[in-house]
């Protein structure tokens, strides 16, 4: 499982890398046409925007298997380390119900409503950007499966 982790890592890692580098490209495209030969690109400035939103969710997914994501431990901190375990078993199980039920089911089937209707400036269907919700959902549901497990063999 460890190792499955450190690809899932790296590939999740190298995809946030890729997205943040085109986005800057992108970005620094639109600043100098816009400035240096006052013909604004609406297609550099949508993409980068797509391009935002899939590095968010992924970067998301990201951090939550790095379990660096917000964590207020000031009162899991004070419970006994039977009931600190509960605790972090029940916040991963309501994650993961919300990854499995929001992002994943929810995602897809808004990501399927939304294939017919295209982009006015790329001209791309507006579904491929919103499949980046299930992907994201899946990925920190695989990374559930790898807390939870981790948690359970370091409390025995």
């Amino acid at each position: 499982m460890e190792k499955l982790k450190y690809y899932f890592d790296k590939v999740l890692e190298w995809s946030c890398i890729f997205l943040m580098s085109i986005m800057t490209l992108l970005v620094t495209y639109q600043v100098i046409v816009r400035y240096c030969f006052n013909r604004p690109s609406a297609i550099s400035e949508v993409l980068s925007k797509y391009l935002f939103i899939w590095m968010i969710m992924f970067c998301s997914a990201y951090v939550f298997g790095l379990r660096e994501h917000m964590n207020i431990p000031f009162v899991k901190d004070k419970l006994s380390p039977k009931l600190k375990m509960l605790c972090e078993l029940a916040s991963e199980i309501i994650i993961f119900l919300f990854a499995i039920g929001v992002m994943v089911i929810g995602g897809y089937l808004g990501a399927i409503r939304q294939v017919s209707q295209l982009d006015s400036a790329l001209q791309l269907s507006m579904g491929i950007i919103y499949i980046a919700i299930p992907i994201s959902g899946i990925c920190i549901a695989f990374y559930f499966v790898y807390n939870f497990l981790n948690i359970l063999k370091r409390n025995r």
